[in-house]
């Protein structure tokens, strides 16, 4: 072996015979791992908690088309499609209207590191475990956070918020639109108006909500608006959607300091994704299999119209939630009209561990629920009508499951 490597190393020149030398003189420490020599195997399963929900199969075909440049003047058609979606299911005019490559988490990050300075004044609804998470961006960006701390299942009306506003005087608010963790559907109408009088901005999470129930970006004067891939657009996780209004723009475009992140910066992203009006430079390189897939997530939603859709989720939902309550399940989110319509919250059982009712679903079903998250955590199970899997044969599959396992699992071992 040495013998052909000396020979093989005088053939390719000095060059190349010392990387030839320095291969053969290092053995492999680590060898193939096992796992990666057996087919990729993955179960088949019905998702039926707050996402990310079970893919379209338009979608999922997507993610076997062939790889482009993402440079290439194809792959620029595509992005100006989707943003042309995005500003139909935001029902907004937006022009700086993108998709961020990253998850939920990212495009709220996306939009926090963007709008805020050191020491600007943040006000945030924290009524569950997004409120939470956009204060502690707005701490890390040095901003004055002023959390409105609510219980999980808490909402906030006018008055609250005005009271805030007009006491801390901040250049932002958040809100949650859909809560996930608690099943939460905060109102919009009238908040925009009032960010407006206080001169403040206005950003929303619609991560949960997107598609599920009426948003209109323009008409209810958000600022900010921002939702996942993985949701109701059935989706793969990974890509997201945000729109910044005029106002919002001019906030970002005249800011004092850079945003701490390069890779969030809007400026750039703008201008990768053809909203300035520039010929575009390279910013990164974009998930392009995971834009096909978001590309058709919107295709669909659009082919089937953004009401149908929320139609298809209330109906499917207040379906789901009569089942439940049959069974004798009770709804964490007492008023209808603050019920999200694509995932729904029940408190956990007296006498059972929420942990063996979501196992068994999951080891004898296949049907993925969950349990609570952050502040909402060991009090709900959460179970999601997402997109394509919002029909009345899923409630019935999950409320049925959840029938056996309320029969099998063990009580009382709190």
């Amino acid at each position: 072996m040495l013998r052909a490597l000396t020979s093989a190393s005088a053939a390719l020149g000095p060059r190349a015979a010392g990387w030839v030398r320095t291969m053969a003189s290092h053995q492999l420490l680590v060898a193939p791992p096992e796992a990666l020599l057996k087919p990729l195997m993955v179960p088949s399963r019905l998702l039926l908690g707050p996402g990310p929900s079970n893919l379209a199969p338009r979608v999922l075909a997507a993610g076997g088309l062939q790889m482009i440049g993402h440079m290439h003047k194809e792959m620029f058609q595509i992005m100006d499609e989707i943003k042309q979606g995005i500003q139909y299911v935001f029902q907004t005019r937006n022009p700086l209207t993108l998709a961020v490559s990253g998850s939920g988490h990212c495009v709220l990050e996306t939009a926090v590191v963007n709008l805020l300075e050191p020491g600007d004044p943040f006000l945030v609804g924290v009524n569950g475990i997004w409120g939470q998470r956009a204060a502690e961006i707005g701490e890390r960006v040095g901003a004055r956070v002023h959390p409105m701390t609510k219980d999980p299942g808490g909402h906030y009306t006018l008055q609250e918020v005005e009271e805030a506003l007009a006491q801390h005087k901040p250049v932002l608010l958040f809100l949650t639109h859909g809560e996930s963790s608690s099943g939460v559907l905060q109102p919009l109408d009238g908040y925009g108006d009032l960010c407006r009088r206080y001169n403040c901005l206005l950003l929303v999470d619609s991560v949960a909500s997107l598609g599920g129930v009426p948003i209109h970006m323009d008409q209810q004067g958000i600022d900010v608006l921002y939702t996942g891939s993985q949701k109701v657009l059935n989706g793969p996780p990974g890509t997201s959607l945000i729109s910044f209004s005029d106002k919002a723009k001019n906030k970002i475009y005249t800011r004092k300091t850079k945003p701490y992140s390069f890779y969030m910066d809007v400026k750039w992203l703008a201008n990768f994704w053809g909203c300035d009006n520039k010929p575009r430079t390279y910013h990164h390189t974009t998930p392009v299999i995971g834009l096909y897939g978001l590309r058709e997530s919107l295709a669909l939603i659009a082919e089937k119209g953004l009401e149908n859709s929320w139609r298809q989720h209330r109906d499917a939902t207040t379906y789901l939630q009569g089942r439940l309550q049959g069974l004798g399940l009770q709804l964490f989110v007492k008023d209808p009209a603050l019920r999200l319509p694509t995932v729904t919250t029940v408190a956990v059982p007296a006498g059972y561990d929420w942990r063996d009712i979501v196992n068994y679903l999951m080891d004898h079903f296949s049907i993925e629920i969950t349990g609570g998250l952050g502040p909402s955590l060991g009090k709900v199970l959460r179970i999601g009508l997402l997109g394509c899997n919002a029909t009345r044969e899923n409630a019935d599959r999950v409320t049925e499951a959840l029938q056996q396992a309320l029969q099998h699992c063990p009580r009382n071992k709190l």
